[in-house]
């Protein structure tokens, strides 16, 4: 397993510090553009087959906002919020005293294998790390390790966009190490032009 180094740490840290500042609990805070688009986001992730009763990771879990979408449907799960930015973490604690979060990324944590039913990551690796996608890819397989049924993701499309400080990822590259670790994976482009969502079953 490896993990980010403390500087990269420190400069996703200290940006969403700024970010909570300036914007308090809004999608601007978490770099996305609108409501509406977060929650597109977090549609798409829902349809690998989310289901009451399962136990779901928010990976990069921001305020929890995927836990209020998801009580929107009346779909009620075992909600596990993990995020690097102890900013967040604090309001989404206020915002969802019932739920437990772990502070850190997902290597600082030893949950066991198959400890949830469902990974899910929204945006939470659209940071440029500058190492041509190895973290993303490193993350994929802890996360598809640590599920029972699977995981769903989305990532920035490089064919779409271009961004200096935004990762961007070819789908098609993306898609082929996520094969490798699965039988079953499924890539959707259908929703917004300059994003894809992957989906891992087991």
């Amino acid at each position: 397993m490896s993990g980010l180094d403390e500087k990269q740490r420190k400069r996703i840290i200290d940006r969403h510090r700024d970010s909570v500042t300036r914007f308090g609990h809004h999608p601007h805070a978490l770099y996305w553009s609108s409501k509406e688009i977060q929650e597109l986001r977090f549609k798409v992730l829902f349809e690998v087959g989310i289901e009451s009763g399962q136990r779901i990771l928010d990976v990069g879990c921001g305020f929890g906002d995927l836990h209020t979408w998801l009580q929107a449907q009346t779909t009620e799960v075992d909600y596990v919020g993990l995020d690097l930015s102890p900013d967040l973490l604090q309001q989404a604690r206020v915002l969802h005293p019932d739920v437990q979060f772990f502070e850190g990324e997902l290597f600082d944590c030893k949950f066991e294998r198959e400890s949830f039913d469902w990974l899910m990551l929204s945006g939470a690796m659209n940071e440029n790390l500058y190492d041509d996608g190895a973290y993303a890819r490193q993350m994929i397989a802890r996360m598809f390790e640590l599920c029972r049924k699977g995981v769903a993701l989305n990532m920035l499309n490089a064919n779409t966009m271009q961004a200096h400080d935004l990762q961007t990822v070819n789908p098609a590259k993306m898609l082929e190490f996520c094969q490798s670790l699965s039988v079953d994976c499924q890539l959707r482009d259908d929703y917004l032009r300059n994003d894809f969502t992957i989906y891992m079953r087991k």
